[in-house]
């Protein structure tokens, strides 16, 4: 399964690029406003991918943070919500702000989309209520300058505000990530 792609732009079109990998072109499709934020052909890209295996076809799905891949393949796990309608309702802003329209139940914040009517949007917000809390949102760097450290710690099963507290109290010289790492353990193990 692809999961990852970097590479050069060799096409850019309204709803996909063609990006060069090791001398093999992807067609890979992205949301619009990810399309915004790309540069032009001759580029170097990097894309989470998400690979739609169809009856006739392959499809390759672009997303530039892991964030957005994760929110598509929640959408993508509804029921009559398609590959393409999940890639349209990524593309309506950053996964806070949609996350944000679906706490409050707003119906007509999808209703836009191609092949998307009011009964649908509420079945979407129905079922995303609940599982969009799953989705880890991004770190902010001015917060967790030793965002691997924090991840190590996350991925061992402490709680996010344990871990906090335990970055605020290591030493500032030590610099090393395995060394902090060692540190934060002692002080999460007191």
């Amino acid at each position: 399964m692809i999961s990852f792609l970097e590479g050069k732009i060799i096409l850019k079109r309204d709803n996909f690029l063609i990006v060069e990998v090791g001398g093999v072109g992807y067609k890979v499709f992205l949301s619009r406003s990810s399309l915004q934020r790309i540069a032009e052909k001759g580029e170097n890209i990097k894309l989470f991918c998400y690979l739609d295996i169809g009856e006739r076809s392959l499809k390759l799905y672009g997303f530039l943070t892991f964030e957005e891949l994760e929110f598509f393949e929640i959408l993508r796990n509804i029921s009559g919500v398609g590959p393409k309608a999940s890639l349209e309702i990524v593309s309506l802003g950053k996964v806070e702000e949609v996350k944000k329209e679906i706490e409050k139940g707003n119906v007509k914040f999808f209703v836009d989309i191609p092949g998307i009517g009011a009964k649908k949007a509420k079945k979407i917000i129905l079922e995303l209520s609940g599982k969009l809390k799953a989705l880890t949102p991004p770190l902010k760097k001015e917060k967790f300058p030793e965002d691997e450290v924090f991840l190590a710690l996350l991925n061992l099963g402490f709680k996010k505000e344990a871990i906090k507290d335990a970055l605020s109290q290591l030493p500032k010289g030590v610099k090393d990530a395995q060394e902090r790492i060692k540190y934060a353990l002692k002080i999460l193990g007191e």
